[in-house]
């Protein structure tokens, strides 16, 4: 987690789909992150592994994933306000 990030609170909600992929995890994660770079880190550091499935190399959100802060699609670096609610689910493609 970011130096400086301790005493601003968030709300993860990850879909269900992520919660089978790493046991032990929850739909609804309380933490401290500043940017939503340092969130995916901070679910990282809880359940390894996870970080890969949300960024990529680049580094960027994957193509297949969707994070949202305050209903608008975010990038790596979007600011976490104290209160934000971060959603963080697959892409949904048909056809």
């Amino acid at each position: 987690m970011g130096e400086g990030s301790a005493g601003n609170p968030v709300t993860v909600r990850l879909q269900g789909v992520m919660v089978d992929l790493f046991p032990g995890s929850t739909r609804r994660v309380e933490m401290s992150a500043r940017t939503v770079d340092e969130m995916i880190d901070e679910l990282d550091r809880r359940w390894p592994g996870m970080a890969d499935r949300i960024r990529d190399t680049r580094p960027a959100i994957r193509k297949h994933m969707n994070v949202f802060v305050d209903g608008e699609r975010a990038k790596l670096d979007t600011k976490l306000p104290p209160g934000t609610e971060v959603f963080v689910f697959t892409a949904i493609s048909g056809g």
